[in-house]
């Protein structure tokens, strides 16, 4: 059997930037561990694999180490494949996922993931917090991961986490953000326990950050930046119970799977 791959960079507009996704088209699942194993093999922060469905297409992610129930890099980068090679003339499209439905529509070359907001909840730190992250945080919230408020950008691309110590925290991972310089704000995500040490740019945490930054900043219509080494841009909006994520993809490679 061969199954078309897709490499795609998405929250950039070139290459080696943003966050690569793996993207596998299929006609029917696979078995469970065999996608979990074309994950692991592809060694990226997420694979994507979807199939159609009656009002679109189902959508699952599997990182190197498990399957997670919400990307927005791969959804992204789903989208771009679906637009550019399986249905060029949608400007939308409606994914079934294991977090509910997700429209993706495109304008010009830009593409708009509607996802569910998820509104951090102030919470207490857990003393390995600060060690972990070798920082004393001003600020944590909750949202299935701890979201780490620090005072500046230079702040955020200053934290050399231990990955080891965030392992052992409870909740997916570790969110750090501040009041951006050229955009809104910045962030940098790291999630160790799903077998990402620091992901490049990461679209589900936004479904928190937007709607934090948007309360805290007064505005709806945000620009964010994520800090990783590879770096890329979103283009946000808040509508309540809903959040926009915009931003670009480009293409690295297609190839086929030999199983």
């Amino acid at each position: 059997m061969q199954l078309s791959l897709y490499q795609i960079d998405a929250f950039t507009q070139k290459i080696f930037s943003g966050n690569p996704a793996a993207v596998c088209p299929l006609n029917y699942w696979l078995d469970d561990e065999l996608m979990q194993s074309i994950a692991l093999e592809n060694n990226l922060s997420e694979t994507a694999f979807f199939v159609p469905s009656r009002e679109g297409y189902h959508i699952r992610w599997f990182t190197p180490a498990t399957e997670v129930n919400l990307c927005g890099h791969a959804t992204l980068a789903s989208a771009y494949v679906i637009f550019e090679y399986l249905s060029p003339q949608s400007t939308q499209i409606k994914f079934s996922s294991a977090s509910g439905p997700l429209i993706v529509t495109r304008e010009n070359d830009r593409i708009i993931l509607d996802f569910p907001a998820n509104p951090p909840k102030a919470c207490e730190p857990p003393s390995l917090l600060s060690e972990a992250l070798g920082i004393g945080p001003s600020e944590v919230w909750w949202c299935d991961d701890y979201l780490v408020v620090l005072d500046s950008e230079e702040a955020i691309r200053k934290v050399k986490p231990d990955f080891p110590l965030i392992r052992k925290l409870d909740g997916q991972g570790v969110i750090v953000t501040a009041r951006g310089g050229e955009v809104d704000f910045v962030s940098r995500y790291f999630a160790p326990k799903v077998g990402i040490d620091e992901d490049p740019v990461t679209g589900s945490i936004h479904c928190a950050l937007i709607p934090f930054w948007s309360g805290r900043l007064q505005k709806d219509e945000l620009i964010a930046r994520q800090l990783s080494q590879r770096g890329g841009e979103l283009y946000c909006t808040n509508q309540g119970e809903r959040v926009l994520i915009g931003g670009y993809a480009a293409e690295y490679l297609q190839g086929k799977i030999t199983l």
